[in-house]
């Protein structure tokens, strides 16, 4: 397993060579280093356009569904943000590739759903992007399980997730969320309300470790108390992360991609000892 992009995440070398993905660019320079990098790293052929007409053209003249698009916000003859509206209102996943970045900008971006934003602003922009990339086309392999009392609340973060193309499933309270920990080994992710009235989120944490450990399985607490002495009392319960609401989108994105980088790590180290021959010790680095 080898490491992809800036923030540390693992990545297993996969093709994914019938991923239809589509470039809505006019640097050349940008283009060429996008088509590059997924070429070398998931053998994908992408579909550069380099103006709004190109975009519609690539998209109507063929019936294969596009994966993913990634698309500045403004091309030539799109200027004031139609190819972006375009790709949304057919409900293409999108990643936006853009140099302009003020809040009135990003709020506008994150309330249209796209999948994620990067900035044109660093020398690690591409790999960011391509890191973005990775993440969208194997997220489906993360099964997540939400727990809130609140019905709002639990589409807000089920919507967050799915946006992300993580499977996600919900639970109303700690018992149904017990549940369904039982019937889906594979939940690799819990994120739980604390303040829930039949088992609150501190109850539900040590009941998981009784039977799941980190290495296994991980938690998020979140809250809206003001009680910031709630993060170290869900820690002590067995957490891995907290966060008080509200929180920023890219925040909790982060937070949910760091806690499953590490448990796609530690699954990876009990493979390769696994598969060390008997008797033979890691050699130190």
């Amino acid at each position: 397993m080898t490491y992809l992009g800036v923030s540390g995440m693992q990545y297993s070398g996969e093709q994914f060579p019938e991923a239809r993905i589509i470039v809505a660019e006019d640097s050349n320079v940008f283009t060429s280093m996008i088509r590059q990098r997924l070429k070398e790293i998931f053998g994908i052929e992408a579909e550069i356009c380099r103006t709004y007409e190109d975009l519609m053209m690539a998209n109507e003249l063929s019936e294969e569904p596009v994966t993913l698009a990634i698309s500045n916000i403004n091309l030539p003859g799109a200027e004031n943000g139609e190819a972006l509206e375009y790709l949304l209102d057919l409900n293409i996943p999108t990643v936006v590739f853009t140099g302009t970045f003020q809040e009135q900008t990003r709020e506008k971006l994150l309330a249209k759903d796209i999948v994620d934003y990067i900035l044109k602003d660093n020398v690690f922009a591409v790999e960011m992007l391509v890191e973005s990339v990775c993440r969208f086309l194997t997220n489906h392999r993360h099964h997540v399980l939400i727990v809130d009392d609140s019905p709002t609340a639990r589409a807000l973060l089920s919507t967050r997730l799915k946006r992300y193309n993580f499977r996600v499933s919900v639970a109303e309270s700690g018992a149904k969320a017990i549940e369904l920990l039982k019937k889906n080994a594979d939940i690799g992710l819990v994120v739980t309300d604390y303040n829930m009235p039949d088992i609150d989120g501190f109850e539900l944490t040590r009941r998981i470790r009784s039977v799941r450990g980190s290495h296994e399985l991980r938690v998020i607490g979140v809250s809206s108390s003001t009680d910031r002495l709630l993060s170290a009392r869900f820690l002590k319960a067995g957490g891995n992360d907290f966060m008080l609401r509200p929180f920023i989108d890219e925040e909790f994105y982060c937070r949910v991609n760091q806690n499953l980088d590490t448990l796609v790590q530690i699954k990876s180290m009990q493979a390769s000892q696994e598969r060390r021959p008997a008797g033979k010790a890691a050699v130190p680095a």
